[in-house]
């Protein structure tokens, strides 16, 4: 009796209704653990995917012909992701697809929900012309994950897809680095389009006080050269500037700003009036094309030949100097390089000025340059020697003589002159010194370099893609400028500021060096602060680019 009381009694084996009454739970629990981890898998596959389609569209995004197409065929071709975690029997197997590919002219029509299904790229904002495509969607084909232990509980297989949006950052490299307050800025326009400038005179003064820079100023980009004046010097005098390269956008400002230092940008014009002009350590040649409005004695020589001196480059006499005073062309013969829009010689408070405004009106006298510097040393059937190219379309004239339009920007007859030098044309060996055979203290005009080659650099450098360039050549014009337009009064830059918009990277041909000028009453005409640039247009980034950059960094990046 002993024994089967102890027995009625013994609880050892009560854990086992326990266990069979909690292990549909167990099992349940565990099964969701897993095939949760699955899909999570399977998510993080097809967002790998995604990524690299669309950087992988973003490395075609260079505003050219076929960029879509091309960025599409990319987006389906480079991707190399496998779907270990999907298991719904697709025709791909392991492989991933892409169901959409749409491109976009703004980050934010990129980013956007879609109208119905934010998992899905926008319809809205989409652009299907190449030359608008600068952003890029890119879409997974959805795959589903099976799950194993899950629906013993009732629960459906999981289904998952990916979607990510990539551009192309572009950086300017070896490149002055210039910042130029957007003159168009108002309280309500925060907008610039250089291409409603192109061939239009640009004024540029050094900013103001330091309280703010205002429209039309302009300063330097912070590119962690040497502080003060030698390495602002560096990076605009010599051939291949030191410093990091400057952004598409998220400048940084450099405080400091000094006039000192534009002597450097006058190398270029094979002017070299000190010797801290082109620091050491670089090359200060000048453009093959140094046109200018100063001249030297034709027995300059010494140490103040290339310097701005009574004994070296200097402006002419008040009489021979080129100074309009209405709006009118001036019908007599100077002594003149490519000039400022008209209106920006015209005195302020005089009709048609326009000397308080950045901004020209783009109307240069094209018909005084012509006929002051183009002068027939060999007779023609349209003029004898010492005749002069004429205005007009007929023969004799600069526009039958160029094959350039009545409104050429000056840029225009600047790339003519060098695919033209030393080439006679109408009686005229372009881009030849003047006058022939000059001796003593008659000034001559030098249209060509003679003093980069006597301060050791180049005899003048031609740029790529001109005459006498190598085929290969990646040199770029020592007049053409790449500058970032920012909007000071909206930021409200006052010197050293970080991570600041660019509105645009605009391109600009020096048209004079900086130097100090003078009127007829001896009163200061231009500070030798003073930039004096025609617009060409935007500066082409990612993928496109002109000669204005000797190199241009694009890296793809993702977004989201």
């Amino acid at each position: 009796m002993r024994i089967g009381l102890d027995l009625f009694r013994n609880d050892d084996g009560a854990v086992a209704p326990t266990v069979a009454i909690t292990l549909f739970a167990l099992v349940a629990v565990g099964g969701v653990a897993f095939d949760y981890a699955r899909i999570a898998g399977l998510d993080t596959e097809l967002q790998n995917a995604a990524d690299q389609a669309a950087l992988a569209a973003a490395t075609q995004l260079d505003q050219e012909a076929g960029t879509i197409a091309r960025g599409t065929a990319a987006a389906n071709a480079l991707i190399d992701n496998l779907t270990f975690f999907g298991n719904d029997g697709a025709a791909a197997g392991t492989g991933v697809e892409l169901s959409e590919v749409r491109f976009y002219a703004s980050e934010a029509d990129a980013t956007a929900d879609h109208p119905t299904d934010s998992t899905l790229c926008p319809t809205v904002g989409e652009v299907t012309d190449d030359a608008s495509a600068r952003f890029v969607c890119a879409r997974t084909v959805a795959r589903t994950a099976n799950f194993a232990l899950t629906p013993v509980v009732g629960a459906s297989s999981g289904t998952a897809s990916a979607k990510a949006v990539a551009g192309l950052g572009s950086s300017v490299c070896k490149v002055p680095p210039l910042m130029f307050c957007n003159p168009t800025e108002t309280a309500s326009d925060k907008t610039f389009d250089a291409g409603a400038f192109r061939g239009v005179g640009l004024r540029a003064v050094t900013q103001g006080s330091p309280g703010g820079w205002a429209p039309g100023n302009y300063g330097y980009l912070n590119t962690d050269i040497p502080n003060g004046a030698p390495g602002l010097r560096q990076a605009l005098g010599w051939e291949n500037p030191p410093g990091r390269c400057s952004p598409q956008t998220g400048v940084d400002t450099k405080p400091g700003v000094t006039t000192t230092v534009t002597g450097a940008l006058n190398t270029r014009f094979d002017i070299y009036d000190s010797s801290t002009d082109c620091p050491a350590g670089g090359s200060c040649g000048a453009s093959i094309n140094s046109v200018k409005d100063v001249r030297r004695a034709a027995n300059a020589t010494g140490g103040n030949a290339c310097r701005l001196h009574n004994n070296g480059w200097k402006l002419p006499t008040a009489a021979n100097i080129y100074r309009p005073l209405t709006t009118a062309p001036m019908t007599g013969n100077y002594q003149m390089g490519h000039p400022r829009d008209i209106c920006h010689y015209i005195p302020s408070g005089t009709a048609g000025s326009c000397w308080a405004d950045p901004f020209g009106k783009g109307k240069w006298d094209r018909d005084a340059y012509f006929r002051s510097n183009y002068v027939r040393t060999v007779a023609t059937a349209n003029g004898g020697v010492g005749t002069r190219w004429t205005s007009g379309t007929g023969d004799g004239s600069w526009q039958k003589n160029t094959g350039l339009a009545e409104n050429a920007t000056r840029y225009e007859v600047y790339d003519w002159e060098i695919n033209k030098r030393d080439t006679m044309v109408d009686g005229v060996m372009v881009m030849a010194s003047s006058p022939a055979g000059a001796s003593g203290a008659t000034l001559v005009d030098h249209d060509k370099p003679v003093c980069s080659a006597a301060q050791g650099y180049s005899p003048g450098i031609i740029p790529a893609g001109s005459v006498g360039a190598p085929p290969d050549s990646t040199v770029r014009d020592r007049r053409l400028l790449s500058v970032a337009v920012i909007n000071c009064l909206e930021h409200n830059v006052s010197g050293a500021e970080v991570d600041l918009p660019v509105i645009e990277w605009v391109d600009v041909f020096l048209v004079e060096p900086s130097l100090n000028r003078f009127d007829a009453s001896n009163n200061k005409y231009t500070d030798q602060g003073d930039l004096y640039v025609e617009i060409i247009g935007a500066t082409e980034l990612a993928g496109g680019g002109t000669v204005g950059q000797v190199v241009r960094r694009d890296v793809p990046y993702l977004i989201e």
